[in-house]
């Protein structure tokens, strides 16, 4: 089995992708379930941008623009017709590759009034992408009356895919997914 790899590549480094693979593929499958949601159900999804560059509003690092494009990847069947960003150029391009890739255009939103963009989406329905920060990502989630669960840790934790959907009898029904490199708590990552 080991000459048939090229050089330098192990079977766990094989093992790791298949199961990056597999894990993508029944991310899929879950969201095409729940693009399968009727129009009259309005559907968010929402993100904090991908990883960074260190500095002053900073791109998006290699490992960021990795995820971005997996984000698009996953997105692409579910039906956004709107896509919101906060006017930081991490947000912007986080949103971009699934903008391209539905052809539509991102909308600025103001970080520091979550709540009018709530009151947005709620009024417009449809299906909406919403990409922004560890801190602003739990509290619009919040605001549209789904469960944020834990706090994001702003220091590593990129992979979170919140899914809330508010039916036209205003009940809501809210997914945590995860996506993408995952994230290990600092805890998770302690040795004994």
């Amino acid at each position: 089995m080991q000459a048939l790899l090229p050089s330098g590549v192990g079977l766990f480094s094989i093992s790791k992708r298949l199961l990056a693979v597999f894990a993508t593929g029944a991310l899929l499958l879950c969201l095409g379930a729940c693009a399968g949601h009727d129009q009259q159900t309005m559907v968010v999804y929402l993100v904090r941008h991908a990883e960074k560059e260190p500095g002053q509003d900073p791109a998006l690092s290699p490992a960021g623009r990795e995820r971005a494009e997996l984000l698009a990847l996953i997105l692409r069947d579910t039906h956004i017709t709107r896509i919101h960003s906060s006017d930081y150029r991490r947000t912007r391009e986080t949103a971009a590759p699934v903008a391209g890739q539905l052809k539509r255009q991102v909308s600025i939103y103001d970080a520091g009034d979550l709540p009018a963009l709530a009151r947005k989406l709620l009024e417009e329905r449809g299906h909406h992408l919403v990409v922004g920060h560890s801190n602003t990502t739990p509290d619009m989630v919040t605001l549209l009356g789904g469960s944020a669960g834990q706090e994001i840790d702003e220091a590593s934790e990129y992979d979170r895919l919140y899914i809330v959907s508010v039916a036209t009898d205003g009940s809501v029904n809210t997914e945590l997914l995860r996506y993408g490199r995952p994230y290990l708590s600092p805890a998770a990552t302690q040795q004994p």
